[in-house]
């Protein structure tokens, strides 16, 4: 199940795709367009930026703006930085891979079978999908 903080951080970006210009918005206006809880969507911005997907400016007129055009942010992208890995479980990962304890053989397995085609379908729409695609 997806997150609310994933939910309201592509709301968040949603939102700034839309507006198509650098120019630095609010935390107050976005919170306020898109009905999310401003201490939450600071925290959520705040991980946005420190992974250089937003720019910020501070002071009057400041705020935040996407680095780069809505065409070039993937979801997969932001998937994984507000909700972490895409797949939905360790033995699947392509980036975070660990063995299950209670697997002895893999290959057998047919949890790991169906996860793994979880996860090449969920990797797929998301990679295909990008911030312009949901502006």
């Amino acid at each position: 199940m997806l997150s609310r903080k994933t939910k309201y951080g592509i709301k968040a970006l949603t939102y700034l795709a839309r507006l198509d210009n650098k120019t630095p918005v609010s935390i107050a206006t976005i919170a306020e367009s898109e009905d999310i809880p401003h201490k939450f969507l600071e925290a959520i911005l705040l991980e946005l930026r420190k992974n250089s997907l937003l720019g910020s400016r501070k002071g009057k007129g400041g705020g935040y703006y996407l680095m780069q055009t809505p065409d070039k942010i993937r979801m997969s992208t932001v998937h994984r930085i507000l909700e972490g890995p895409i797949a939905m479980l360790p033995c699947v990962s392509l980036n975070f891979y660990e063995k299950c304890e209670d697997c002895k053989d893999e290959d057998a397995c047919s949890v790991n079978k169906l996860m793994i085609l979880v996860r090449d379908n969920t990797l797929e729409v998301l990679e295909n999908q990008t911030l312009a695609d949901l502006s």
